[in-house]
Order: C-alpha cells, then sequence, then structure tokens
C-alpha cells in the first residue's frame, strides 16, 4: 500500500508546524510512506499536491494542518469550495468569498473513516474528535483540492484531512492547549492504519450542537 503525508510548512509568523513536525516523525506500519511538506499558499499548496498524484498511485493521501486553539487531533469530515483569509498566507495572497475551484461543487465529504480513526485514537488515550469545519484558510483550501482532483482525476484514491493542535512549545507563551509532537505522530499513525483497515466507518454518533 502507498500512503502520502502532507503537512504545512510553519505561517502566521510561528517558527514551527506541528503538521510538518509530527509527519516527519510517522513511521511505517508495513506501507511505503511518501511525506511532502506544503506551502502554506494559497494555489500552490494544492498544485504540489497534485503534482505528487500525477507522480505515483497512491491508496491513502493524508493531509495534516495545523489548528492552534483546538485541544486533541480532529479528523475533518467536510471541505467547503470557499476561500476566505482572515490573514495572508505566506506569499501574501488573501483571497475573500473566492472559490477553491470555480464551478466546483459546494463541497466534498472526507474519504476517511474518520469515526473510526476517533475511536482508534481514544482507546489509547489521545484526545480527539471529529471536526466538521476546517475553515477557510490554506487547510480547507488544500483538502477542498485534494477531494476535487480524487473525484475528477483520481479514482479509487481515499482520502481526507486531519488538524493537530499547538505543540507544547508553541502553545508556552498564550496558554493554548497543546500535544507533544510525538504524541500527535502517534495519532497519524493510527489514523493511517485505521484508513487502510476500514472500508466502513463506524455508525455511532459524532454530530455536534453548534
Amino acid at each position: 500500500m502507498d500512503v502520502l503525508l502532507t503537512g504545512f510548512e510553519p505561517f502566521g509568523g510561528e517558527l514551527t508546524n506541528p503538521s510538518w513536525d509530527a509527519v516527519q516523525a510517522v513511521r511505517s506500519d508495513g506501507h511505503r510512506l511518501t511525506k511532502l511538506r506544503l506551502p502554506c499558499v494559497f494555489g500552490e499548496s494544492v498544485a504540489a499536491v497534485r503534482e505528487a498524484l500525477a507522480a505515483r498511485r497512491y491508496d491513502l493521501v493524508v493531509c495534516v494542518g495545523q489548528a492552534g486553539g483546538r485541544d486533541g487531533v480532529t479528523p475533518e469530515r467536510v471541505a467547503v469550495n470557499l476561500d476566505d483569509a482572515r490573514i495572508p498566507d505566506n506569499a501574501g495572497g488573501q483571497p475573500i468569498d473566492e472559490p477553491v475551484v470555480p464551478g466546483g461543487p459546494a463541497a466534498y465529504f472526507t474519504g476517511l473513516p474518520v469515526k473510526a480513526c476517533v475511536a482508534a485514537l481514544a482507546a489509547e488515550g489521545i484526545p480527539a474528535s471529529v471536526s466538521h469545519s476546517a475553515g477557510t484558510f490554506v487547510c480547507n483550501h488544500v483538502f477542498y483540492g485534494l477531494m476535487h482532483l480524487v473525484a475528477t482525476e483520481h479514482p479509487g484514491v481515499r482520502g481526507g484531512f486531519v488538524h493537530v493542535p499547538f505543540s507544547p512549545e508553541q502553545a508556552e507563551a498564550g496558554g493554548h492547549p497543546s500535544l507533544p509532537v510525538a504524541t500527535t505522530a502517534r495519532a497519524l499513525e493510527l489514523i493511517v492504519r485505521t484508513s487502510l483497515s476500514t472500508s466502513v466507518d463506524l455508525r455511532a454518533t459524532a454530530g455536534t450542537l453548534h
């Protein structure tokens, strides 16, 4: 099985990004594992994913991004066709109310068994929950771009997106929730393993009231 894991370069004035730090620490569990660092730039990030998918046929693609302020690992359920940047990306771009893909569907659901993934993490004591919004910054841009590529150019590939909390070093100054990078890496290993072995997601509630 061929697996592609992606993380992001630092952004927003940060010196590190736990998504890439954790991806670098992920170990293979009998599958061929490729790791790719994405620029935190609208357009360029999806182009890098497109190039990677064109170079090799992957069975599973998991893109990972930082969600500072969240207290656990959150597999994302829905990607929306919307770029609406609160801050500029690393190239200074700041799209407002623009589609990720002009004329594309309003949204895509993930190809990952997100409920089974959360259960696998909980079984090892790693805080996790299903998220229903990946935001409207570059993370959602990549998530939607990936799912559009899967739907239009790479059928049969399973793909999705996972947000991870700050690392302790990032969170120290502001008192934000955090996870050690080693714990986040273990969570990603479990998500990959669960996604490769689970074809039908758990039928369990993961809904929210707001």
